[in-house]
C-alpha cells in the first residue's frame, strides 16, 4: 500500500486538477473526427444515404455530451435540443437547424431517400463538424 500511495495521489491530483476531464475532452475530439471522416468518405463514395446516417448519429452524440455538460437530463434529440436552447446553451436558429438536421437523419435512417438530397447531406456533415468545434471541441 506504501509503494501504491503516491500512485493514488497523483491520480487524485490530476482528477482534482482537471487533468482527466481534459483528457476526455482530446479522447473525444479524436473519436467525433475519425466518425467525421467516416461521414464524409461515406458521401464522396456515394452513399450519402449512410452518410446522413452516421452525421445524425454524431449530432446526437454531441447533443447528448453537452447536456451532461450542462447538467440537463438526457433524452430523445428534440428535447435535449428543446432543452439546450431553453438554458441558453444556443439560440433558437440553431435549434431549429439542428432540428432540420435531425430530420434528414431520420429519413435516411428510415430509407426515405426522396425527402433529402445529397447536398443536404453535405451541408448537414459540415454544420456539424462546426457545431462540434464552437460548442464540444472549444
Amino acid at each position: 500500500m506504501k509503494r501504491l500511495k503516491a500512485i493514488f495521489l497523483a491520480a487524485k491530483e490530476d482528477f482534482e486538477g482537471g487533468y482527466l476531464s481534459s483528457m476526455r475532452a482530446l479522447v473525444q475530439a479524436e473519436v467525433f473526427d475519425s466518425e467525421l471522416e467516416q461521414a464524409n468518405e461515406l458521401l464522396n463514395s456515394g452513399y450519402f444515404t449512410a452518410a446522413a446516417v452516421v452525421a445524425g448519429v454524431l449530432l446526437e452524440t454531441a447533443l447528448r455530451e453537452l447536456c451532461e455538460k450542462e447538467g440537463i437530463s438526457v433524452g430523445k434529440l428534440d428535447k435535449m435540443n428543446a432543452d439546450l436552447a431553453k438554458a441558453g446553451v444556443y439560440n433558437k436558429l440553431i435549434q431549429k437547424r439542428i432540428t432540420a438536421l435531425a430530420d434528414i437523419r431520420n429519413s435516411a435512417a428510415h430509407g426515405k431517400v426522396n425527402e433529402f438530397v445529397e447536398q443536404d447531406v453535405t451541408d448537414m456533415i459540415r454544420y456539424v463538424s462546426l457545431f462540434l468545434a464552437s460548442h464540444l471541441i472549444s
